[in-house]
Formats: structure tokens, sequence, C-alpha cells
């Protein structure tokens, strides 16, 4: 593993990058995990080695006060967005429900996620109707404003 301090904008962030494949990086910014997708591939003879599963309970993430910028890229989650069109946070928070499953039929102005913010609940909900393609979020999980929730055919 690779770590690193930076400062971004007078916030200092500890990032440590555990996994390397191709253009996909699996890293920790102060300790929340982010799949990064980069932009072009690191060069292979520099790449970090994926470590063997070890399938241990996560530790629970520390409160934090403020939620980590971007780091080299927007994070996204491990799966990869549906096709259709892409219901994204409209500020930064934390998932506290997700309303639909992929396959869910969904009209414009349905309640899809609900998303914490300064300790408020914000319901979030598509501006169009069709069917749930992929779900990025989970409950729980931190997201940043513009971060892709889920994504609508």
């Amino acid at each position: 593993m690779n770590k690193f301090q930076y400062n971004v904008q007078g916030v200092d962030y500890d990032v440590e990058i555990e996994e390397l494949e191709g253009n996909v990086a699996k890293v920790v910014v102060n300790g929340i995990r982010f799949e990064v997708e980069l932009k072009q591939p690191i060069n292979p003879a520099h790449a970090i080695r994926k470590k063997p599963e070890v399938h241990q309970p996560a530790p629970a993430a520390p409160q934090q006060a403020a939620q980590p910028a971007p780091v080299a890229a927007a994070p996204q989650p491990a799966a990869a967005p549906g096709s259709g069109s892409q219901v994204k946070a409209p500020l930064p928070g934390t998932i506290t429900s997700v309303n639909v499953k992929v396959g869910d039929v969904v009209k414009d102005g349905d309640t899809v996620v609900v998303l914490e913010a300064m300790k408020m609940q914000n319901n979030i909900e598509t501006e169009f109707s069709g069917t749930v393609t992929s779900i990025l979020v989970n409950q729980g999980d931190s997201v940043l404003e513009g971060a892709v929730l889920l994504t609508i055919a």
C-alpha cells in the first residue's frame, strides 16, 4: 500500500492506495473507501498488485466534520453505471434510504433515495420515468455533490 498526505485548500487528507488494476484504483481517503477511475492507466511497472481477499468485517468509518474532496477523479462505487439517465446527489451527505431496486419502474417525481445532509432528510426524486438500471449507493454511504446515485433508462 502507498500512503500519501495531501493538503487541498487548507484541508489535510490522508490517502492510501490499496489496489490498482488498469485504470481503477481502490483508495481510502481519511478512512473512507472509494473506487477512483483514472482517465489513463498508470504504468504497470508502478502498479500496486491486487491483495488476496481476506473476509473480515470492515471497521466502521470514523465520524468526520467534513466530506473529503475528490482525489484524482470523482469517487465512484464499485458498480459501473447502467445505461440511461443519471440521478445525482444534489449536495454532499449520507444515504439513509434507497427506496428502489434494479428493475423497478419509476415515474417522474418518485422519491428514489433519501439523503441526510446537515441533520436534515432530503428526498431525492427522479426527474424522469423509466426502469432503474443500476444503483450505485447503499444505505450508510457518504456521497459528494454530483455523485451518481442510480441510473434510469
